[in-house]
């Protein structure tokens, strides 16, 4: 089994009418025996951007703590938020630092920029990103999320029914793959405000 997938995720980011989507799943495992149910990895860096860590939880963990001191160093320095390309860019040079002894981690990463345009990428665990203007994934599920993005995702979907796509999409696709599941976490941002759903999984 590969280090990534040991303890299991899903993580999934769309992009609708100036507005995002992104989502993981719950479940926390060490192979196939689960941990824990209520698992984060999605994380906040500021109002209009966020990070979905998929990978080896520990080191979901300690890379988010190191890009939060980054971000707000910038914060400091700047006296404004990262945008989404900048923060990007932080966090491949941040991986790339570490290629010889990486964090076993593919971020996602989802925020609102200039003119409230929304931006997505993904990376590997060296930092070569990967940009895309509908959706990116990554985890244990990623090639079922692939198929289930690929037909579920239509362009400029407003708000709610983009977060009606994310979610089915998440969950059709962890149905799919026994290291990922237990419900979902669905973060939806707009311009003017963030809602965030946890949904049950099929199981619950």
């Amino acid at each position: 089994m590969s280090i990534f997938e040991y303890n299991g995720s899903a993580v999934v980011a769309m992009v609708g009418k100036n507005c995002f989507a992104i989502a993981s799943d719950r479940r926390l495992g060490v192979q196939l025996q689960t941990v824990a149910t209520d698992f984060q990895r999605v994380f906040k860096i500021h109002d209009k951007l966020y990070i979905g860590l998929s990978g080896l939880a520990t080191d979901a963990q300690t890379l988010y703590q190191r890009l939060v001191f980054r971000h707000k160093l910038y914060q400091l320095r700047e006296e404004r938020d990262m945008k989404p390309q900048t923060f990007a860019s932080l966090v491949s040079a941040l991986l790339y630092e570490k290629r010889f002894g990486p964090y076993f981690c593919q971020p996602v990463i989802a925020g609102l920029g200039e003119d409230n345009e929304p931006f997505i990428c993904t990376m590997d665990c060296l930092g070569a990103k990967e940009l895309a203007k509908d959706f990116v994934v990554s985890g244990t599920a990623s090639e079922s999320l692939y198929g289930a993005c690929e037909s579920m995702y239509k362009p400029n979907m407003e708000p709610e029914e983009l977060f009606e796509t994310i979610s089915q999409a998440l969950q059709s696709s962890v149905d799919r793959d026994c290291l990922s599941g237990w419900g979902g976490y669905v973060l939806l941002v707009t311009p003017t405000e963030v809602q965030e759903r946890v949904i049950k999984g099929r199981m619950d």
